[in-house]
């Protein structure tokens, strides 16, 4: 039989209400009293009933996050790494977080978000993939309900962030490929609608405009995050003459793909053609060869954004309120010289 406030209470010779507001921690209970309750409290087992807390707060202690992505399960390790920064986080401060998974940009993504805004099953909300006309954050901003995106957007609505500098990461990456004589450098892009997409496929143009490298338009493929979208996008790369000498992946699991595409030609990765990707998730170290690409650190950035939310869910503004991350540069194994130098 579980232990009551009323056991409590009839142990410290005190009253039920003296028994709640001093495991509450009020300061109008003396503090000798406190200290007896609270003791009491644990010698006798007592476990609080932690729905009755959250109804009395009116809060319920959760935060949600909506991770859009095709199907119930996914294998994309950057939301594995992401959820573990938000999930460890959350259990710092003893919050739970519950997480679903809806398609984007559909109608049960949409339905998720307003039942997270008007259901009250979610203190506030993190938002992931940020698109250039995104529905969900102008619904939040509509609802004022608390939420940190990790990523911009290009709408009007004023909101808390974390995002990389992805325009700065691709030029990383380009002139790398640059300083070792690549001049016929590809791109593997993300999906259109993007934000971050938007941002890495900018970088590419300025910093090959900016080194006098026109980019021909065959160059540029469009891929769906994946490893079999990077293998599918690498083929249209492949029967180019001339080819590209350079492949970049738009992430690292397209860039792994199209490294396994290009094995399977019997070309060598690193010496036929160099591959890079974007985010260093933990595959890319592994890979075969091991994948050069533009670190972001993706857990920490989960936490960060989970910092930011309980803030806001506190009633607290974080300062800085919009924050933007410089990626580097890691070179590995996939990134040889280009012809040009090579034959030099």
């Amino acid at each position: 039989m579980s232990v009551t406030l009323k056991d409590i209470a009839r142990e410290v010779g005190v009253s039920i209400t003296t028994v709640s507001r001093a495991l509450a921690g009020y300061d109008d209970v003396a503090e000798a009293t406190r200290i007896k309750v609270k003791y009491t409290a644990e010698n006798l087992g007592y476990v609080p009933n932690l729905t009755a807390q959250r109804l009395q707060k009116r809060r319920t202690d959760t935060l949600g996050f909506i991770i859009p992505t095709f199907g119930p399960r996914f294998s994309d390790p950057f939301f594995s790494e992401f959820i573990a920064g938000i999930g460890n986080e959350a259990a710092d401060h003893n919050l739970d977080l519950l997480v679903s998974t809806h398609a984007p940009d559909t109608e049960g993504e949409q339905q998720a978000y307003l039942r997270a805004t008007g259901g009250g099953w979610v203190d506030g909300l993190i938002v992931v993939r940020t698109r250039e006309d995104d529905r969900r954050i102008k619904h939040l901003c509509r609802q004022n309900f608390p939420f940190v995106a990790f990523g911009r957007t290009s709408g009007s609505c004023d909101f808390p962030y974390v995002d990389e500098d992805g325009k700065n990461g691709m030029r990383q990456v380009v002139e790398h490929f640059i300083e070792l004589g690549h001049r016929r450098i590809a791109f593997i892009a993300p999906p259109r609608g993007l934000m971050f997409g938007r941002y890495r496929m900018k970088g590419y143009f300025e910093t090959m405009a900016l080194h006098g490298l026109p980019v021909q338009p065959q160059w540029v493929v469009e891929g769906d995050m994946t490893q079999r979208g990077g293998a599918d996008a690498v083929e249209q790369l492949l029967v180019l003459d001339p080819s590209p000498t350079a492949i970049i992946g738009g992430n690292d699991l397209m860039a792994i793909g199209a490294m396994n595409r290009i094995q399977q030609h019997g070309l060598e990765v690193g010496h036929d053609i160099s591959v890079a990707g974007f985010d260093d998730i933990p595959l890319s170290a592994h890979s075969h060869p091991a994948l050069t690409t533009v670190r972001q650190p993706i857990y920490q950035i989960g936490r960060k954004t989970c910092a930011m939310l309980i803030q806001l869910i506190n009633g607290q503004a974080p300062d800085p309120a919009q924050v933007l991350l410089t990626p580097t540069l890691v070179v590995r194994a996939s990134s040889g010289l280009g012809h040009e130098r090579l034959s030099a």
